[in-house]
């Protein structure tokens, strides 16, 4: 018996559930999600490459004028202070002009890419500090960890596959490449710089398709990080829905608040329709109020003795008519206007009840 306790608490805290919507929205709100680096990684140097391949002329000749402008002017101005800071502020504003729009596309490749993988996330929680991060031992079982192999194992794919593709698109060109010896500096230039953009976006492209196969693992490796245990799952759900104990408490207090409403509402009833035994229909009449008797109060059994008792305690009629009481308890709930096929039966009950006031 003692062992199949221990089995069933083993399997219960077992992580076998698949993660739900809140423990989701938990894992995202501290920053943890299915996120693949390479991703953006893959995705910034194409969109630089491909931002290079396209401006590669109009920043050539900025680069020219550059170079013209600073062996033409700067090397003929004096050596002053006030010369020293133009030269500066005049260089800086043409790396803007050259280096600013590729700095641009990376920011908003990164950003795109980020957005692609986890949408619109803002959080701090994984820059709060964590002592958690300078401890030896489980820095020690990090290194040494599954993961830390896998990563390993990718790093060795990535430069395998990169190192071939690049070597091939320089085998492809090897002629060009020889005759770089032979040509000006300048068509040497254009054609290390074709060559590059090529290895770039070969490249790239090679990373991108890794890129995706992480985004595939990191995914299956988040969703198994954040299954969650059977017993997890049920408290969870006492969270969210609150204790059964505490609900059932909780209720019983709503009833027995309503009971006691209720009951205060019976000495000001006109009449108390009843089985006579086991059902108990309290009425009150009052034309300001709705345009038909309404019920205050209704019981059966114990309930109904009760209200039977309170209305002889406070002189209130007491009529009895079977039917009527069980059709009422069934089709009128309290504070409601009686049903409309009863109207006739509980004004011939409430004019009688008037008369007998009006006699005493």
């Amino acid at each position: 018996m003692r062992n199949s306790q221990l089995n069933l608490q083993f399997f219960a805290g077992e992580k076998t559930e698949k993660a739900t919507p809140k423990k989701r929205q938990d894992s995202r709100k501290k920053g943890q999600v299915a996120k693949s680096q390479d991703i953006n990684t893959a995705i910034s140097f194409f969109a630089v490459f491909g931002f290079l391949f396209i401006a590669a002329s109009f920043m050539g000749k900025r680069i020219i004028q550059l170079f013209h402008h600073s062996l033409e002017d700067y090397l003929l101005m004096p050596v002053t202070e006030a010369n020293l800071k133009l030269i500066v502020m005049e260089i800086m504003e043409q790396l803007m002009y050259i280096l600013g729009p590729v700095m641009l596309v990376a920011l908003l490749a990164g950003l795109a890419a980020n957005y692609l993988q986890v949408g619109f996330l803002l959080t701090g929680e994984p820059l709060k500090p964590k002592l958690e991060k300078i401890d030896p031992i489980k820095g020690f079982k990090r290194i040494f960890s599954m993961r830390a192999l896998v990563e390993l194992l990718k790093s060795i794919m990535k430069i395998s596959f990169i190192g071939a593709v690049t070597f091939l698109v320089l085998w492809s060109n090897i002629e060009k490449v020889l005759k770089l010896s032979f040509k000006s500096i300048a068509d040497s230039l254009q054609t290390v710089g074709i060559l590059t953009l090529q290895m770039g976006l070969a490249a790239s492209a090679v990373l991108l398709f890794l890129a995706v196969l992480d985004y595939l693992y990191q995914k299956y490796d988040f969703e198994k990080s954040i299954r969650m245990s059977k017993q997890d799952v049920k408290d969870e759900y006492k969270n969210m829905e609150g204790d059964p104990m505490i609900k059932s408490r909780i209720k019983q207090r709503q009833r027995e608040m309503a009971m006691r409403r209720m009951m205060q509402e019976v000495p000001e009833a006109d009449v108390v329709i009843t089985n006579p035994t086991h059902f108990a229909i309290a009425l009150k009449y009052d034309e300001e109020k709705l345009d038909a008797p309404y019920v205050v109060a209704k019981g059966v059994d114990y309930m109904a003795q009760k209200i039977k008792y309170i209305a002889g305690e406070n002189d209130v009629t007491m009529v009895e008519n079977r039917p009527l009481a069980r059709a009422l308890y069934d089709q009128a709930e309290i504070g409601d206007p009686i049903p409309e096929e009863f109207f006739k039966a509980v004004a011939e009950i409430l004019a009688y009840v008037y008369r007998v006031k009006n006699k005493l």
